[in-house]
C-alpha cells in the first residue's frame, strides 16, 4: 500500500470519528436531551463509559506498559511534557480566552492541556510519518493509563477548588466508572486481549459510539444553557484562534523538544504525535463524570475543536516528516 493510499485511510474527510462527532454535536442542537431526558442519558452514558474503560483495560498489554517503563528516556520527557508543559499552556490560554469567551468555554482550554495522548491516530500518523510506531503504542498507551489517574486531580489542582470541586461523590463516581473497569479489564486481558485484536473493527465502533454518547449529553445541556446564544462571530474566532495558537504550541513544543534532547528522529516523531495529540476517547467520558451536564458542553468545547485541527495538520505533516528532509 502506497503512502498516498494509506495517509487517505486516516485523513481528516474519512475519519469515521468526525462523522461520529458532528452527528453528537448536531443531535443535541436539534434534539437536546432535557429534563428527565437527559437523566437516562446520563445513565446510559455512564454505562457505556464503563464498557469503555472495561474494553481499554482488557487490550492494553501490560508487557507493553513494562517495555514503555524501561524506556524511562523517552517516556520520562514525554509524561513531563504531557501532563507538565502542556497543563501549563492551556492554563495560561484560559486565562486569555476569560477576557472575551464564557467562563467555563475559557476553562476548557486548562481541561484540555491536563487530558492525556490519543492512540490511535498518534500511532497512525507516526508510522506514516516513518517513525517508531512500536515506541507510539507503547508511549501513548501509558500516558492514557497515567492519565486515567493522573487528569482529574491536576484539573482540580490547576483550576482551583471553585472551578472544579472534586469532592468525594466525584471521586468515587470516577473510581466506579473509569478505574475499577480498567483493572477489571487488566486483570482478565490473559483471556481477551486475542479476541479484541481479532475483532478491532468492531471494537473501533465501540469507542466511537461512547464518545459520541458523551458529547451528546455534554452538549444538550450546555445547548440548553444558551450556548448558542454566548457565542457571536467574534466569540468564535477568538475560540478558534486560540485552539490553533494552542495546537501551535503543541506541535512545535514537542518536536523542538525532543530534538533538544537529542531523541533519535524515528522516536522524535513518535514523541511528537504522543505528546501533542490530545485524547477525545478520556477527555469527553471524563467530562461527563467530572461536571454537571448543563456546564460539561462548555469545558469540551475547545477539546472537540483541537480534536478536528489535530486531525487536519497531521496528515499533511507525516508526509513532510516522511520524506526524510534532515532540515525538518
Amino acid at each position: 500500500m502506497s503512502l498516498r493510499s494509506s495517509l487517505n485511510r486516516v485523513s481528516l474527510l474519512t475519519d469515521p470519528m468526525i462523522a461520529v462527532l458532528i452527528i453528537a454535536t448536531a443531535l443535541a442542537v436539534v434534539t437536546p436531551a432535557t429534563g428527565e431526558a437527559r437523566g437516562t442519558a446520563q445513565t446510559v452514558s455512564n454505562a457505556a463509559i464503563f464498557v469503555l474503560f472495561l474494553i481499554n483495560g482488557m487490550r492494553i498489554a501490560r508487557g507493553e506498559i513494562a517495555r514503555g517503563l524501561a524506556n524511562w528516556r523517552f517516556f520520562l520527557p514525554l509524561f513531563l511534557w504531557v501532563f507538565g508543559a502542556m497543563p501549563m499552556i492551556g492554563l495560561g490560554l484560559s486565562h486569555v480566552a476569560g477576557f472575551w469567551l464564557p467562563p467555563m468555554v475559557a476553562l476548557g482550554f486548562l481541561y484540555l492541556g491536563t487530558l492525556p495522548s490519543t492512540i490511535q491516530s498518534a500511532t497512525s500518523y507516526t508510522t506514516l510519518a516513518g517513525g517508531n510506531a512500536a515506541l507510539s503504542v507503547v508511549g501513548a498507551a501509558l500516558i492514557n493509563i497515567a492519565g486515567v489517574f493522573i487528569t482529574a486531580p491536576l484539573f482540580a489542582a490547576l483550576a482551583g477548588s471553585e472551578a472544579a470541586d472534586i469532592g468525594s461523590e466525584t471521586i468515587v463516581r470516577i473510581g466506579l466508572i473509569l478505574i475499577l473497569p480498567f483493572m477489571i479489564g487488566q486483570a482478565v486481558q490473559g483471556w481477551t486481549i486475542n479476541w479484541l485484536k481479532e475483532r478491532k473493527r468492531d471494537v473501533a465502533w465501540i469507542d466511537r459510539g461512547v464518545i459520541g454518547i458523551a458529547v451528546y449529553v455534554a452538549f444538550s445541556g450546555a445547548i440548553e444553557q444558551g450556548l448558542a446564544s454566548m457565542f457571536g462571530p467574534w466569540g468564535w474566532a477568538v475560540l478558534i484562534g486560540l485552539v490553533i495558537v494552542y495546537l501551535i504550541f503543541a506541535t512545535g513544543g514537542a518536536w523542538i523538544g525532543a530534538g533538544a534532547l537529542r531523541i533519535p528522529r524515528a522516536d522524535r516523531i513518535a514523541f511528537l504525535f504522543a505528546g501533542a495529540q490530545k485524547s477525545i476517547a478520556i477527555g469527553a467520558p471524563l467530562a461527563a463524570i467530572l461536571f454537571p451536564a448543563e456546564i460539561a458542553g462548555f469545558v469540551i468545547a475547545p477539546l472537540l475543536l483541537y480534536h478536528l485541527l489535530q486531525l487536519m495538520i497531521a496528515a499533511p505533516f507525516a508526509t513532510i516528516l516522511s520524506r526524510g528532509d534532515p532540515g525538518v
